[in-house]
């Protein structure tokens, strides 16, 4: 799930700066108001998420590793200053464990879905003084798809995670059962389903004659090097990858990238340089002097698109779905409390806390007049969620002061208020809601709106 800092009208614009959120937080359409580069994008105000399917869930249920790694992942606390202060996360970059083609950062993106992870803004000791970005990956099937890193440079995923939260973001040293924990969880996330697949990698089912025709093009050898072609690099029957690292005319060594739910994983190549499968055949065709016909090229597309399909890639988002990841990263706090767990439990209570304080904004202020209507009910969703936010907080200063009685004695209240009364106010003023369309498209109107304004007014 994304961590949505978002913003208002020009009411709560003021309120984003100087309300009862303990972390500044990024705003979504201008991004002028954090810690990150004036008009930063983060897709933050979209009304869908890419559908997470977990492995374990399939073959049995998520063990509480894989939770604590999800926990990690979605909070900012891991990272180091900057992050926090902006509600950066891992999952900022890869929402739902797929990828963010809408993220952009200036200064640090030279298109959406890129971002250079050895720039000033995070970690300036990790600034090699180029501004060389690379495309957000998603980190579905990640278990199968060592080595890690646009360049394969690294061979651990717990090594590159490492990488990632230590020097990339200039977190401190986490503790090794962090590091499992988010491995854990990093590789259970699995594919999307694509049943023209079969198990070899090969089409199956109703497959048109494009499809056929552009499966033989992709393993057939390149006329100038009969040792090479498409699926000798991408391996239908290993996920359409070969493990290895290859010159392809973008000026370096890149790793093999998979093509499985590839039609979800734009923009393409390393530094996202091309927005779609006719872009990608055509760079091949003219590096590799494939002489494709015009049908070849379609052919291919056809095939592609065919193999980097997926079931149900994007789920809408609504307050069900925020609270169903909420209550997983919440039953950790059943245990780690009795265990007097102290990092657990602030780490628990940090994330969930941002995650509630970010459901309450999609609930406008009765002073954000972008929305009508529903004050009441909006008020009373605002009160219930700050509530529960209180709640955790005391859990968290009760086990610091060795009060574990006290701490679960206010998780269950936390949990009885989750159950019931939480999902009976969202539901009553959802129809007023940054999760309804019609709310939604005024709100970000207005919102706009003031930007233009303050930025004509400079």
């Amino acid at each position: 799930m994304s961590l949505r800092r978002l913003g208002g009208a020009a009411v709560v614009i003021t309120l984003l700066i100087a309300g009862w959120h303990e972390r500044v937080l990024a705003f979504p359409v201008d991004g002028d108001q954090t810690a990150l580069p004036a008009k930063t994008e983060l897709n933050e105000d979209a009304l869908s998420r890419p559908r997470e399917v977990f492995h374990s869930e399939i073959n049995g249920r998520k063990s509480d590793l894989i939770r604590f790694g999800n926990l990690a992942f979605a909070s900012p606390s891991i990272l180091g200053n900057v992050a926090q202060r902006a509600g950066i996360s891992c999952e900022s970059c890869h929402v739902n464990g797929a990828g963010n083609a809408k993220l952009f950062m200036p200064d640090m993106s030279t298109r959406p879905g890129n971002f250079d992870t050895t720039g000033p803004l995070f970690n300036p000791k990790a600034d090699n003084g180029a501004l060389d970005p690379v495309r957000i990956p998603s980190l579905r099937g990640a278990r199968y798809l060592a080595p890690y890193g646009a360049d394969g440079r690294i061979a651990s995923l717990r090594d590159f995670v490492r990488n990632v939260i230590v020097n990339e973001f200039a977190g401190a040293e986490p503790q090794p059962s962090t590091l499992d924990a988010m491995v854990a969880y990093i590789q259970d996330i699995d594919f999307l389903p694509n049943p023209s697949l079969g198990p070899a990698g090969r089409l199956v089912g109703r497959v048109s004659e494009s499809e056929r025709r552009g499966e033989a093009l992709f393993a057939k050898p390149f006329p100038h090097d009969s040792g090479l072609s498409c699926a000798g690099c991408h391996i239908p029957s290993a996920a359409f990858v070969d493990h290895r690292q290859h010159d392809v005319g973008t000026g370096g060594l890149f790793k093999t990238p998979t093509l499985r739910n590839a039609d979800f994983n734009a923009p393409y190549f390393h530094d996202g340089r091309f927005d779609t499968y006719d872009q990608v055949v055509a760079h091949f065709d003219r590096v590799f002097e494939l002489g494709l016909t015009a049908q070849d090229q379609k052919d291919l597309v056809a095939y592609l698109t065919a193999v980097g399909d997926g079931l149900n890639p994007y789920e809408h988002d609504g307050a069900g779905a925020t609270l169903k990841e909420i209550n997983d990263f919440a039953i950790l706090l059943g245990t780690a409390i009795p265990a007097g767990d102290k990092e657990v439990v602030t780490l628990a209570v940090d994330t969930i806390g941002g995650e509630l304080r970010e459901l309450t904004e999609r609930y406008p202020d009765r002073k954000d007049t972008s929305v009508p209507g529903g004050e009441q009910q909006r008020a009373s969703a605002r009160a219930g969620l700050k509530e529960v936010v209180l709640l955790l907080r005391r859990i968290d200063m009760a086990v610091g002061e060795g009060r574990t009685a006290d701490a679960a004695a206010d998780y269950r209240n936390y949990r009885a208020l989750m159950a019931a009364a939480i999902p009976s106010l969202l539901a009553s003023a959802e129809r007023w809601s940054l999760f309804n369309v019609e709310a939604h498209d005024r709100h970000y109107e207005a919102l706009r709106q003031v930007m233009q304004s303050k930025h004509m007014s400079h």
